[in-house]
């Protein structure tokens, strides 16, 4: 092997990254994972899991959907006997679940159904069926989306009747268009479900949606029940979710009790009398727990695998010009290149840590809910909503640049990237398509607005409108911008709230007006200013957590780097309404050019020697990431050839298909050749 073997070159160029990295990895890895005991407790379960032979990946690529499914199954039972075997909590067994990246069926169960059941059941239907839901004694679905709609929740056609005579509910699809379909885990996994159909009243009053526990197939055989017609949707894009049964179901007037409705909000007497919710939407729950913090938090983590596996493949690959040591250079010095990837870093972590606050709002939200108290309904639904347009595309567009840094090697499926993008793309359109979103965005943005421009006191502004006091606070003005504008994170932070609220004012004085862009503009800019905010507050409280200064000052960076490049998406809007405003100084400056400058300064210089140990700080194994560009050691060329061995088509010298057509295709060719000779 020559000095300079590129597999050898490898492995130096990964240590030595790691030697010039200047933070406590295991410091930043605790702050990450929200404190050291529960990094242990990752820690331990992945060292469970990929000890496990049925949790083996490397024959992953090469499996059909059918073989993927079974395994997947198999997976799941494995879980629940390592928790027989381990004692692990039902926190634990949900953990050990998040690690594996399969999309399991009982994912819907878990993410969905049961906190579903649980927010909604009366106690009656609870204390009938919650134990069997937490044991995985039945596995649930949840039934919403439809052929025709999806996130248009209110306009959903199958239908729940009201039978007083029998005291049941007759659930019936009655069309084409109103099959459930896309439902997780419902094609051949679940045997219960919960259905989001319109509630209709003696007489023929549509009440709207509501939800109702049906059964779906028989616990002994598992046979669908009469009445139901149900199967699997068939192969997703790009293969993803492949072990996951997406399926459709059609109810043929399919009677259940009337307990069955969960009642604990909104009921039925038994006369057929509406009992009315205390708030509307409380029916929409289902989706608010999907988008809750999970969600957000899922997203930080899947493009820090991505973001991971492009960096290190990034620091070992060496192409272009020659330096004094002969060598071609590190592809991650080129700046056009760190600075695609290192702000990906900055939303992983920006996201991970977002998530984290918004799941304790959701668990806030669920107790105030148990009690009776609806006043955070309204404000988490618009930042749910918000955050998934958000984190949702901007994940989808990061995962999708990481994976072309890589270069050609990049499209391969042992890059890792592809699978990853794969599984992550649907999250744009599940749970609310986030254009149709936008437009739930932006009419709560309006009624904020409107309550405020209309109060005769002083107005009480929550964390998602803070952004209006500019329009009441007149003493508070957009600032002039200096290069040293940009090490300050109130200046990003203040031009995303006034681009916010100048947003905002724009469209209340120009409803009926037609902008095709101003929703999705008003949409994404409250969004940001709100993560602003927060991202201030996450930058103010380091000095409260347990990293040391150093390290806090680090991701301090990488914090002011997220908002920087928020500034810089949003220069459209900045510019438009003239809040990039130079300090006059008698020179001509571009404040927009000073933006770029510190973006590419912290990108290229502050945090390119950090960020392997920034992204060694999400602490993923080789077998979390399954890549062969991003292993640990480095050495990925070596990776890529040993995978390629495995390859199915290669256990052969002479491929089937020679005799059957390839044979047949040359001679045909060399015949042809021969007669053009004559």
């Amino acid at each position: 092997m020559s000095p300079h073997d590129p597999s050898k070159q490898n492995a130096v160029d990964m240590n030595r990254a790691r030697e010039a990295t200047s933070i406590d990895v295991a410091s930043v890895r605790d702050f990450i994972h929200g404190g050291a005991a529960l990094w242990r407790r990752h820690q331990k379960t992945v060292q469970t899991l990929e000890n496990d032979p049925l949790f083996d990946k490397s024959r992953r690529p090469f499996l059909t959907r059918k073989e993927q499914y079974i395994r997947g199954q198999a997976m799941t039972r494995r879980l629940l006997e390592l928790q027989d075997i381990h004692q692990w909590s039902a926190e634990d067994l949900s953990v050990a679940f998040a690690y594996l990246d399969d999309g399991l069926p009982i994912g819907l169960h878990n993410i969905a159904f049961e906190p579903i059941f649980r927010l909604q059941a009366s106690p009656e239907l609870s204390a009938k069926y919650s134990v069997l839901i937490a044991n995985k004694g039945i596995h649930g679905c949840y039934l919403q989306t439809e052929l025709a709609h999806g996130s248009n929740v209110g306009r959903l056609e199958t239908t729940a009747t009201y039978l007083p005579d029998t005291r049941e509910f007759d659930i019936h699809s009655p069309t084409l268009t109103s099959t459930k379909w896309w439902i997780g885990a419902l094609g051949k996994t679940a045997t219960h479900g919960v259905v989001q159909a319109k509630l209709i009243l003696p007489g023929g009053k549509d009440m709207g949606p509501h939800l109702f526990f049906v059964q779906l197939r028989d616990l002994d055989t598992h046979k669908v029940l009469p009445g139901l017609t149900i199967g699997d949707i068939g192969p997703k894009a790009l293969g993803g979710f492949a072990a996951t049964d997406n399926g459709f179901a059609r109810f043929d007037h399919v009677r259940i009790p009337k307990g069955n409705m969960l009642s604990k909000f909104a009921g039925v007497t038994d006369s057929g009398e509406y009992v009315t919710p205390p708030h509307a939407k409380l029916s929409y729950g289902g989706m608010l727990y999907i988008r809750s913090g999970r969600m957000v938090t899922t997203a930080g983590w899947a493009i820090g695998r991505a973001v991971t596996i492009a960096v290190r493949y990034a620091t070992v690959r060496r192409q272009g010009e020659i330096g004094r040591d002969k060598l071609e250079r590190q592809v991650i010095t080129y700046p056009s290149l760190n600075v695609r990837l290192v702000p990906i870093v900055a939303r992983a972590y920006v996201f991970i840590e977002l998530g984290r606050f918004l799941q304790r709002g959701f668990d806030s939200l669920a107790k105030g809910l148990s009690s009776g108290d609806m006043s955070q309904l309204a404000e988490m639904h618009m930042m749910t909503s918000g955050l998934k347009i958000l984190v949702t595309t901007s994940s989808i567009q990061d995962i999708e640049t990481a994976r072309r840094s890589m270069g050609g090697h990049g499209y391969s499926g042992f890059s890792g990237v592809g699978k990853l993008y794969a599984d992550y793309l649907p999250a744009a359109t599940y749970e609310g398509e986030n254009f149709v979103l936008d437009g739930q965005v932006i009419r709560a943005a309006l009624k904020s607005f409107r309550n405020i421009t209309a109060s005769s006191t002083p107005p009480k502004f929550s964390p998602t409108s803070a952004y209006l006091r500019l329009l009441v606070e007149k003493d508070v003005l957009p600032p002039e911008l200096s290069p040293a504008s940009w090490r300050n994170v109130t200046i990003p932070i203040l031009l995303l709230e006034w681009r916010a609220a100048l947003l905002v004012h724009e469209a209340a004085q120009t409803i009926g007006q037609p902008d095709s862009t101003l929703t999705h503009r008003v949409s994404r800019a409250v969004t940001e200013a709100f993560v602003a905010g927060q991202v201030g507050q996450m930058i103010a409280a380091l000095g409260s957590t347990a990293l040391k200064p150093h390290e806090a000052e680090v991701v301090s960076k990488i914090y002011l780097l997220y908002l920087l490049t928020t500034v810089e998406s949003a220069l459209v809007d900045l510019l438009s309404y003239g809040l990039f405003r130079a300090v006059p100084s008698g020179k001509s400056r571009d404040p927009t050019r000073e933006l770029r400058v510190a973006i590419g300064a912290l990108c290229s210089e502050t945090l390119l020697p950090e960020v392997i140990g920034l992204t060694d700080s999400f602490g993923f194994s080789d077998w979390e990431l399954d890549s062969a560009l991003g292993v640990f050691d480095g050495r990925a060329y070596e990776a890529m050839w040993k995978r390629a061995q495995d390859e199915p088509l290669n256990q052969t010298e002479v491929t089937e298909a020679y005799a059957e057509s390839i044979k047949p295709i040359l001679l045909r060719g060399q015949r042809l050749a021969s007669k053009s000779k004559l």
